[in-house]
């Protein structure tokens, strides 16, 4: 039971984590990898954004490499939380809303279009500044209603 709390809390905390950076880092002195992410597509697969990924995976695998280290402990589930909102990071953000692969184009769900609304609103800011909505699964109420 401890761990699956540890999990859900981590998984939890991980939109705060997810928020934070976005604003503060992504929009911040990373904007550079961020920056091509807010302009029209082209013809390529990868964006440099793409890196985010990469930097978020990195605390996930030394968690499990030391989380399975002498047998299963506590940081095997804080490596499991942040994969686990990654996954869901990874469908909602680049299947979903931005259709980098054709898996969900139609949906009638009240959450996921209230998700698809709000990152629409962040993403009418094509520069670094006057940004909204920084988080991804979690977004204020007024874009469910809208």
């Amino acid at each position: 039971m401890l761990y699956f709390l540890i999990f859900l809390s981590v998984f939890l905390i991980m939109e705060c984590v997810t928020w934070l950076t976005h604003k503060y880092i992504m929009h911040g002195l990373m904007w550079y990898f961020h920056a091509d992410h807010h302009q029209p597509k082209y013809a390529n697969v990868f964006e440099r954004n793409d890196i985010f990924f990469v930097i978020f995976a990195i605390p996930s695998i030394v968690l499990f490499y030391y989380g399975v280290a002498g047998g299963i402990n506590h940081l095997f589930f804080i490596g499991l939380g942040i994969t686990a909102y990654g996954i869901c990071y990874f469908l909602i953000h680049d299947v979903l809303i931005h259709q980098r692969f054709k898996w969900f184009k139609n949906t009638n769900n009240s959450y996921l279009k209230g998700l698809r609304k709000a990152h629409k609103v962040h993403h009418k800011h094509l520069g670094k500044e006057h940004g909204e909505c920084f988080g991804m699964l979690f977004v204020p109420f007024k874009y469910y209603k809208m």
